[in-house]
């Protein structure tokens, strides 16, 4: 079952789903962007990761005839079109890859950085924490003095009242 999921100068991208996942023809791309599909294979079966998740799916092509199509997963087509080299493409298609790729480049930066953020903000919080419990017990400490020293003025006040010699504190 194939359905489309974009239009890219005029040519639809179809979506191929097989044994539960999803996969793209790659050849359709390749002629959106005016890049060279026979060098885009060659590239992809040089890539250890990339090679290892291509299929060949007998699907409808663009002339609505069957043919068989070299796809990649969904998940792998964006990393392989971020990959490909700008200055390759069509002039046409050109400015839509860059963009693309720049974006790429900014989801990147806030993935990994937003993530080393977090991690430092939640650092910085439990440092707060932390140097809260640590006034919490020397509060409590002093409040321990300060209990046994009165209890101690205490003690001496009441031994001084049953005390048969009387005497002054100054």
């Amino acid at each position: 079952m194939t359905n489309s999921i974009t239009k890219i100068n005029g040519i639809d991208i179809v979506a191929v789903e097989k044994g539960g996942d999803i996969y793209v023809p790659i050849k359709p791309i390749c002629t959106a962007i005016g890049v060279d599909f026979a060098a885009q294979r060659q590239r992809i079966l040089r890539h250890p990761l990339l090679a290892s998740t291509m299929v060949a799916i007998t699907t409808v092509a663009n002339d609505e005839k069957e043919r068989e199509m070299l796809c990649l997963p969904l998940k792998y087509t964006y990393g392989w079109l971020f990959s490909i080299d700008a200055s390759l493409v069509s002039e046409k298609a050109r400015p839509s890859v860059e963009k693309y790729q720049a974006e790429c480049y900014d989801v990147l930066y806030e993935h990994f950085t937003g993530s080393m953020r977090r991690t430092i903000e939640t650092n910085n919080a439990e440092i707060e924490l932390l140097k809260q419990i640590n006034t919490a017990i020397t509060d409590e400490k002093e409040a321990k003095t300060r209990k046994r020293k009165a209890e101690e003025s205490l003690a001496k006040l009441r031994s001084e009242r049953l005390n048969p010699q009387p005497t002054l504190f100054l």
